[in-house]
């Protein structure tokens, strides 16, 4: 039987792996770690959790996510984001394991009308997002056979996410000010889930830089708007510029990915990311 650690687990993806893992146990046995017992910036921890498991794939869900924080704490940043999936890709290339590595669209600078493609020119404009490219270049410097999957935007019913917050504060507040002039790609992390077991299950694997999220683009405003639709709030939302919610770190003006390559190469349709919406705003009012 194949073998998958998931490194990260009690994050919001790693959460969503867990949900749909029995499905496939009778062809993978999953091990799940958190940060308490797999420390990635511990080359040794590390090396110990690999030589008595030795996985056949190694899902790495684990992340340094706080954007606006990282600003201050580039350091521990820099760490978890880049070191510690060099770590990760080392022990891999050693027991000849798969890497998928999760990554995000704030590699970009966001000043493009154009979807980005794999191939296009990295800029990012933060902490964060340095850290997560640094990661990027490490995973594949150092194993030859590492996927690594952009995404953006992610929530899901786990975890602390954008989805989550607003439908606390929809229930505190009767008006609030969104951001309307960012663009992106929302992406329920329990489609990403599924989009990672396909690549596992698929036998003529394709390594490198691909993009998943769902589509098409949206503003935080927007998306925000269709959450209050969705869980019936009668919030008020009024649209605010950049300039007028100013944040530590900067974001992408226009983060969009193309989404072909994946769906090319790996056969996998993303969903349209108002419908993966509904549905987790239909679980969380359960």
């Amino acid at each position: 039987m194949k073998k998958i650690l998931v490194v990260g687990g009690n994050g919001q993806l790693g959460n969503c792996i867990r949900k749909i893992a029995p499905d496939f146990e009778t062809q993978y046995e999953f091990t799940f770690t958190n940060s308490q017992t797999l420390d990635i910036t511990n080359q040794n921890q590390i090396n110990d959790v690999f030589y008595d498991l030795k996985p056949d794939f190694c899902i790495n869900a684990s992340a340094y996510t706080a954007v606006d924080l990282a600003e201050k704490e580039e350091e521990k940043a820099f760490a978890v984001n880049a070191e510690g999936v060099g770590n990760l890709a080392e022990a891999c290339a050693e027991y000849k394991t798969v890497l998928i590595h999760v990554s995000t669209d704030y590699v970009f600078d966001g000043e493009t009308n154009l979807d980005y493609s794999e191939d296009d020119f990295t800029n990012p404009i933060g902490v964060y997002g340095n850290s997560k490219l640094k990661g990027e270049e490490l995973a594949l410097e150092n194993n030859p056979k590492t996927i690594i999957l952009r995404t953006s935007w992610l929530y899901s019913e786990f975890n602390k996410n954008f989805v989550k917050t607003m439908l606390n504060l929809f229930s505190q507040k009767d008006e609030l000010g969104i951001v309307a002039d960012q663009f992106g790609q929302p992406t329920n992390a329990n489609d990403l889930a599924e989009a990672i077991m396909s690549i596992i299950e698929n036998p003529n694997k394709s390594f490198g830089v691909f993009h998943f999220s769902n589509y098409p683009e949206t503003t935080w405003f927007e998306f925000a708007k269709k959450i209050a639709e969705f869980s019936n709030s009668s919030v008020k939302l009024n649209a605010l510029t950049t300039e007028q919610y100013p944040t530590p770190a900067k974001r992408p003006k226009r983060s969009t990915m193309s989404l072909d390559k994946i769906e090319k190469i790996y056969n996998i349709e993303p969903k349209h990311w108002e419908n993966s919406l509904e549905d987790c705003v239909n679980i969380l009012s359960e």
